[in-house]
């Protein structure tokens, strides 16, 4: 653990929790404990205001987490958990991200109705279910295939049809579909993959965790400006699974 008393404190809020009520699990509307989620994602963003630089979250992408069913992204083991503040297991390996990351990374990429996004790892597809209600489509990659195969199917079902998922090695994105409003990436790479910087529009936003599972991580935000030129800036040091494939 890095000995910085501030890096200290954005981890200990990006890990934090607060134990559900197992009695509110019992019923089948989870329409309370989804608000109760988004208002511990409020707070988390009022403690870490300077690193965000804003201190409240677009209202468009916080109504969206009040509306998809984190419960159905998660194992059925995970579902007494599914809206704490925290990240859990989906097997491979792998995990669902914490609430407050999902939200403030969608919300920093300044999203809009009609933007074009893509995502690197789709997992259990609820990042991609986000996305699905704030911009017109998303174009999701995976690379573990039971994981993927399953979030489709799970991603159709839910009702998410302007998503498409498919099976792949998301460091080289998916060119067929670019250029992309948006791309993020959902596990942590050693550098921007190269790729994902051709693919993204001019003026477009790329939100990317960068370095080893070992190290520090730092969630960047890039922005491509009309230039083709990157501004990076840092927003919090996060911990992410890796990326993986062949590069």
């Amino acid at each position: 653990m890095n000995s910085n008393p501030y890096i200290q404190f954005v981890y200990a809020l990006v890990f934090c929790f607060i134990s559900a009520d197992e009695s509110v699990y019992a019923v089948e509307d989870y329409s309370m404990v989804r608000k109760n989620m988004v208002q511990l994602i409020k707070y988390d963003v009022q403690s870490t205001r300077d690193y965000l630089d804003k201190d409240k979250l677009n209202a468009k992408v916080l109504k969206v987490l009040e509306t998809v069913p984190r419960h159905e992204f998660v194992p059925e083991s995970q579902i007494p958990y599914a809206y704490e503040n925290r990240p859990l297991p989906i097997g491979h390996g792998q995990t669902i991200s914490q609430p407050y990351i999902v939200a403030i990374m969608t919300d920093l990429l300044q999203l809009s109705p009609d933007s074009r996004v893509l995502e690197l790892g789709t997992g259990s597809g609820y990042q991609a279910a986000v996305l699905s209600g704030l911009v017109k489509e998303v174009y999701s990659i995976e690379i573990v295939e039971p994981l993927g195969i399953a979030a489709q199917k799970r991603l159709q079902k839910l009702g998410y049809g302007n998503v498409t998922v498919k099976i792949g090695d998301g460091y080289y994105g998916w060119e067929e579909h670019a250029p992309f409003d948006a791309i993020i990436v959902t596990a942590a790479a050693s550098h921007i993959p190269p790729p994902l910087v051709e693919q993204l529009k001019a003026g477009g936003r790329m939100m990317v965790p960068v370095g080893s599972f070992f190290v520090t991580q730092q969630l960047l935000l890039v922005h491509k400006q009309t230039d083709g030129k990157l501004i990076n800036r840092q927003i919090l040091p996060v911990r992410f699974v890796p990326v993986t494939g062949d590069h």
